[in-house]
């Protein structure tokens, strides 16, 4: 096992959050990195439409955790580049026995995360073959279920804010009469 422990302890902190209650250790041929106890991660970012595919935990959550801490303090730190970074977490999917095609989905959909953010743009263009074609193979197979989710999961919401009668504003952030008093 690439993990040590080969699960990991998590409590819940927030709505979409977790936090790591002891280190975990990615002990790879090459690698060896040490994720902190209370490490926040919030798993595998996911977009909702493709939940059907990749839900936010399965055999990669340890790899996903592992990317998380990388694309924060190991990039920071010049431990990893980000590319380096997401290549280390296809590398840890395989080693936890994740199929061949879900780790080089979740690789492809990691890149074009980086692509979104500045600090992990840098050495992008060198994998954007392997992205485009890997995109153009998988569009077929992702993009006709997810675009179905899309309309499904408006018409879900807007009816949770109907029957609700939600407005947007969260419960604990309201005030009473504008006193500053928390409902």
């Amino acid at each position: 096992m690439p993990f040590d422990p080969p699960a990991a302890v998590l409590r819940t902190s927030g709505a979409d959050g977790w936090t790591l209650a002891e280190p975990l250790i990615y002990l790879g041929r090459r690698d060896r990195f040490v994720v902190p106890a209370g490490f926040a991660t919030d798993l595998a970012s996911v977009p909702r439409p493709v939940l059907w595919l990749v839900p936010e935990s399965g055999p990669y959550t340890l790899a996903a955790v592992l990317h998380d801490w990388l694309c924060t303090v190991g990039i920071r730190t010049r431990a990893v580049t980000s590319r380096e970074a997401d290549g280390l977490f296809r590398r840890a999917m395989r080693e936890a026995g994740v199929p061949v095609l879900l780790r080089w989905l979740m690789w492809t959909a990691v890149r074009w995360g980086a692509l979104a953010d500045a600090e992990r743009r840098p050495g992008w263009l060198l994998s954007a073959p392997g992205v485009l074609v890997i995109s153009v193979l998988a569009a077929p197979l992702v993009l006709p279920p997810s675009l179905l989710a899309v309309p499904g999961l408006a018409v879900y919401a807007g009816l949770e804010r109907l029957v609700s009668g939600d407005d947007g504003v969260r419960p604990w952030t309201r005030r009473r009469n504008g006193s500053g008093t928390p409902w």
